[in-house]
């Protein structure tokens, strides 16, 4: 994993930021905080966290969901970017990680959008599901275990409307998707789901190599 985009050297990654980035002082905050913790490798990059948030505003999300927490960066740049009485569902298992996250979407006054569910992913997604909420949701962000990725994506595009967006962290993974050779389970695993999608007529399909590459799918 990587936790700024990849292929581009330190001088020019270091102006793509200074021209571009325009990060709350609350989520520099979480990012530096999470800089020091020990799996800093799964934080999502700013420029990133930004992107992710013009999605937002760009396709009018109200309603969203987040299938992977971690310390909370992008649900709280997620829940900034939405409006007043915009909603997030975050999905994740961990209470350590999280309780970082709900620190900040505290101090950011974006706690009542958000509803943070403690439980394995799948089994979140099946409660909405089974609930009525099948293409309600708007935006859906995927970074959670790579072995599910595919079923992680089947439950989210059943839960988006037409013309909703869902994207997937970490589908170039540092680069070693692209190396044949490279036959590490996960490398496998995020090679396949790529495959998967670029097969999908479902959706419209861009993958952007920003951050550790974000594929974008469009439900049709």
């Amino acid at each position: 994993m990587t936790n700024q985009t990849i292929g581009l050297d330190s001088q020019l990654y270091e102006y793509l930021c200074r021209v571009s980035l325009r990060e709350p002082e609350i989520l520099q905050q979480l990012r530096q905080e999470t800089a020091t913790h020990p799996l800093v490798r799964m934080q999502i990059a700013p420029e990133q966290g930004q992107f992710m948030a013009l999605l937002v505003q760009l396709i009018g999300a109200k309603k969203a969901l987040e299938i992977g927490v971690f310390t909370g960066y992008s649900s709280l740049a997620v829940a900034l970017a939405l409006p007043s009485d915009g909603k997030l569902i975050a999905c994740d298992v961990s209470v350590e990680y999280t309780a970082i996250a709900r620190r900040y979407w505290q101090q950011a006054g974006v706690e009542a959008k958000i509803q943070l569910h403690l439980a394995p992913a799948l089994e979140t997604l099946e409660q909405l599901l089974a609930a009525g909420e099948a293409n309600t949701f708007d935006f859906v962000f995927i970074d959670a275990d790579k072995n599910n990725y595919i079923s992680y994506y089947e439950k989210s595009l059943t839960l988006i409307r037409s013309g909703g967006l869902i994207a997937v962290d970490n589908v170039l993974w540092g680069g070693r998707v692209a190396d044949e050779d490279n036959q590490d389970n996960l490398t496998v695993v995020l090679r396949q789901f790529n495959d998967y999608l670029l097969h999908d007529e479902r959706v419209s399909l861009s993958l952007v190599p920003i951050a550790d590459g974000l594929t974008l799918a469009l439900k049709r």
